[in-house]
């Protein structure tokens, strides 16, 4: 397969640019519905021309491409940049995300029976134990 042909497949698009690390991730982001191409779910076999609008939804996340060039070997970051062009919306500042509550030091050991019951309550709310 040459890199500059009129069309590729849109799960071997996407692992090419770099949207996700690899080739099997992007056939099942395909097979779940997180591909969509030009407002239609897309199917790991679907082809791509340039023109064509890309939405992938990764970790929580939309990211919202064109097709510039279609490509379907793996190439360097700088390259793969100049075959789409991002429309994606700026990822919200780390500030924002909440904080993962209730995690413990590395090497700190097995949880007590106080620190077991002091998690639960930071995550479900206090419960009496009767």
């Amino acid at each position: 397969m040459s890199t500059d042909e009129a069309s590729v497949r849109i799960d071997s698009w996407i692992w090419a640019i770099r949207l996700i690390k690899t080739r099997s991730a992007a056939g099942a982001a395909c097979r779940a519905g997180h591909v969509k191409v030009n407002g239609a779910t897309a199917k790991p076999a679907q082809h791509v021309k340039a023109g064509d609008d890309v939405r992938v939804r990764i970790e929580g996340r939309e990211r919202i491409v064109q097709v510039v060039r279609p490509i379907a070997k793996r190439v360097g970051a700088p390259v793969a940049e100049t075959c789409y062009v991002d429309h994606s919306p700026p990822p919200p500042p780390r500030a924002e995300r909440p904080a993962e509550i209730g995690l413990r030091d590395r090497g700190a050991g097995r949880p007590t029976k106080r620190d077991r019951r002091d998690l639960e309550k930071l995550r479900d709310g206090y419960r009496p134990y009767f």
